[in-house]
């Protein structure tokens, strides 16, 4: 079976992305079938794939996987390349619409120029803070500036779900850190009943951070949008930065707003495709 597929990315954070209007692999394979197209060596690479189909919920489904054929609720660099290729790829004219991924509609707001899609805004919806919908094992309501024990090391935590667990963990130093050596064991702690996704921040200004991330079923990427809104709500709660933060990842930079009065989450980044191939018959 051949599947024709675009990679894009969004700050780095790439994923091979294709069209469930056309292409179609039975439910039961596509594990299978991302973790060949995720594989940086064997296959085309990225952090995963993403799927993009018709929806009876909003204008279009993101069906998303992590790059070990894991199912993934959110990905905010993921849901504006999904953006860019309905638009792009005339799936719809418009510069206004909706995604739904895990459950969860989120809204787009596209900047277009001469048919191009060059930025999009996402409403990314209400931040969860309750520990047990997060979910996060606490003995409080909402989990913010947390000690938590890992590999025998005291950090402090604060956790926030986006559609996708996340755990915000504050440093003096995010360059020099052994993220390899940590991340699997925040990810995999046990205060975590479905895994988290974990971001180490660097605290530069009032309106700027630098995050490096880990996430769940990955490992780190150059950026993670879901880990930029929950980074910016983190960063509120605790009283760091303002309301409009500068999220500043390896791959580059992402803008986050929390409207606390709305209690909305807004993001605005790129999104770029890189290329479109095929893959051979035997994939698996």
């Amino acid at each position: 079976m051949k599947i024709r597929f675009t990679k894009m990315q969004g700050c780095g954070n790439d994923y091979v992305y294709v069209n469930g209007f056309t292409e179609h692999i039975p439910q039961e394979k596509k594990p299978e079938f991302v973790r060949f197209a995720s594989d940086r060596h064997f296959g085309v690479g990225g952090d995963g794939v993403i799927f993009i189909n018709p929806s009876d919920e909003a204008d279009f489904e993101m069906e998303m996987y992590n790059a070990d054929g894991t199912r993934a609720e959110m990905c905010g660099n993921g849901i504006r390349c999904v953006a860019k290729y309905a638009h792009d790829k005339g799936l719809t004219d418009r510069a206004q619409f909706s995604i739904v991924s895990g459950g969860k509609v989120k809204y787009m707001d596209l900047t277009v120029e001469n048919g191009v899609t060059k930025a999009i805004r996402v409403d990314m919806g209400e931040p969860i803070l309750t520990a047990a919908e997060v979910p996060v094992v606490s003995k409080n309501r909402q989990s913010v500036d947390e000690e938590i024990t890992v590999e025998n090391k005291v950090y402090r935590m604060t956790c926030v779900s986006m559609g996708n667990p996340h755990a915000v963990v504050f440093m003096d130093d995010v360059e020099h850190l052994a993220i390899e050596e940590i991340g699997p064991y925040f990810e995999n702690h046990e205060r975590f009943p479905n895994r988290t996704n974990t971001e180490f921040v660097q605290v530069i200004d009032d309106s700027h951070v630098k995050m490096r991330v880990w996430e769940r079923g990955t490992g780190e990427t150059l950026a993670c949008g879901t880990g930029c809104c929950a980074t910016a709500v983190a960063c509120v709660l605790n009283r760091l930065t303002g309301a409009h933060v500068t999220v500043q990842v390896l791959g580059g930079e992402i803008e986050i707003y929390w409207d606390q009065k709305e209690n909305l989450v807004y993001m605005t980044g790129p999104a770029v495709t890189v290329f479109e191939g095929e893959t051979e018959e035997a994939y698996v």
